[in-house]
């Protein structure tokens, strides 16, 4: 019945200002676009005659340097590093080898990209994400379910109609990855709080690293401990909103399997670290950070190849030599290439499906990365730790990795955020909201209603320009991993 009302909203889209509903914002609100030029801080670190790049390693390579000893080096001249900076300095500058019998050296020098975005962003001690609420227009930026809780109820409606496809199965894992503050979840449940059938078959996993935002999702949620009373007794968080049971994890791979699930990964995939390449005289080479001898950080190029360059030519493998051809910089990232397989092969085994929203291209992402810090971009090695730093999602590479990793699952989209939420009814959602409320109320469901469908500055905005609502419809893509035996999902038709 809800997937046969959904389909009928799809089809009556109507607008509440007379315009279309797309978008050029992205969710990092500003006028201009993703760095699409080289950075001031990039140094080229190869001379034209050095010989050729040595065939790319065969195998990936991760390196755990947490439990080297790192002894700062003694100075004279005060500092006014940071304990991140600090942290970053030392891994660049590290010396360790073990003796030569085992054949083994680790010299260090400069990082990847990736590297240095993973410690920025999680370091246990000192990442961005770690230690502060970042969301919000306190924060540093402000995401979709911030912006208007019509957000997670059509995220919920969605979940609803593939939990109906699934055949209602009694038992539902609803995982979300990188939860925020669990705003998104909270509309979810209050929205769908009176399909009792769908919510008594939930069990939520909240895939979260932070511990502070840990503490906002389980006050958000309205979370209690039900053995509270009892201290013997195995904690079992519930969420008031509607009785459903509530679980933490570091990764996704701590939530059990084998029963069907459905995850919701919004804004998750562009926080995942990416690798950057630059084509230079002899051909693809990573760009990495190392420490200047001013001592301030600076790109440069590496001379040999990298383990990710493993992950440049599966991607450059998914692409057409014409693509390739005209790109001076390219970014992958292997974590979201690894993560999409592991999704897609627990989606083929245990059913479900997987919806994806996030900012990026259907395509090769050249060199998108960006630093954010109070809403307005800044450079991306300026005070590492203080700025949220993310990159475009290649969809693309979501696609070709879910249906490499299973031939049991069907990937739908891209399709842009104003299309996924107008065909799921936000329109009509906005219209019954607006029956009921206050002047101001009307006010705000208007910016937040243009927010998540609008293109560019809203056409009502009476205020400041600096201050008009940017819409995001357009910028913003949607994408969903199934299980193939459930069919097309709602609204992929």
């Amino acid at each position: 019945m809800l997937r046969r009302l959904v389909l009928q909203a799809s089809t009556q889209r109507c607008s509440l200002f007379g315009a279309s509903s797309s978008l050029s914002w992205c969710r990092r609100s500003s006028s201009s676009s993703s760095s699409q030029s080289p950075n001031s801080n990039f140094v080229e670190h190869l001379e034209d005659n050095e010989p050729a790049s040595p065939t790319p390693p065969s195998a990936a390579i991760s390196i755990d340097r947490s439990g080297l000893h790192n002894p700062p080096q003694h100075s004279h001249e005060p500092s006014s590093d940071c304990e991140l900076v600090k942290h970053l300095k030392s891994i660049i500058k590290v010396r360790f080898s073990i003796s030569s019998w085992l054949s083994f050296q680790f010299r260090g020098g400069p990082i990847s990209v990736a590297e240095y975005m993973e410690e920025v962003l999680t370091n246990p001690k000192a990442g961005f994400y770690i230690n502060r609420d970042v969301f919000g227009a306190e924060g540093d930026f402000i995401t979709s379910p911030e912006v208007s809780q019509m957000f997670g109820e059509m995220v919920g409606v969605w979940a609803m109609c593939l939990w109906e496809q699934m055949g209602q199965p009694n038992n539902l894992n609803l995982v979300e990855l990188g939860p925020g503050r669990g705003t998104l979840l909270a509309d979810l449940l209050r929205g769908a709080s009176k399909f009792r059938n769908f919510t008594d078959s939930l069990h939520i996993h909240m895939v979260e690293c932070s511990p502070t935002l840990k503490k906002l999702q389980y006050r958000n949620l309205k979370c209690i401990n039900k053995n509270d009373t009892d201290g013997d007794a195995e904690e079992h968080i519930i969420s008031r909103l509607t009785g459903t049971s509530v679980s933490w994890h570091a990764t996704l791979e701590q939530v059990p399997a084998g029963t069907p699930t459905i995850i919701i990964a919004h804004e998750f995939y562009d926080a995942l670290p990416v690798h950057q390449f630059q084509r230079a005289s002899r051909g693809w080479c990573e760009k990495m950070v190392d420490v200047a001898e001013n001592s301030m950080f600076q790109f440069v190029l590496s001379k040999q190849p990298t383990p990710a360059t493993l992950y440049l030519l599966k991607r450059f493998k998914w692409a057409e030599n014409e693509e390739i051809g005209k790109l001076e910089q390219v970014e992958v990232c292997p974590k979201a290439m690894d993560l999409t397989q592991e999704i897609a092969k627990r989606i083929g085994s245990d059913g479900g499906g997987a919806l994806i929203i996030d900012y990026g291209l259907n395509g090769i992402v050249s060199d998108s990365l960006q630093a954010i810090r109070k809403h307005g971009f800044v450079n991306i090695l300026d005070n590492p730790g203080t700025a949220d730093l993310s990159a475009y999602v290649d969809f693309a590479a979501i696609r070709h990795s879910a249906e490499e990793a299973s031939d049991d699952v069907a990937v739908h989209g891209p399709m842009t955020q104003s299309q996924f939420l107008g065909a799921l009814g936000i329109n009509f959602r906005a219209e019954a909201l607006m029956e009921n409320c206050t002047d101001e109320q009307a006010d705000s469901l208007r910016t937040g209603y243009w927010r998540l469908v609008g293109e560019g500055e809203a056409p009502f905005w009476e205020g400041p320009a600096e201050q008009a609502p940017l819409g995001m419809g357009t910028r913003y893509l949607a994408m969903a991993i199934v299980n193939k035996k459930q069919g097309v999902p709602i609204p992929f038709q």
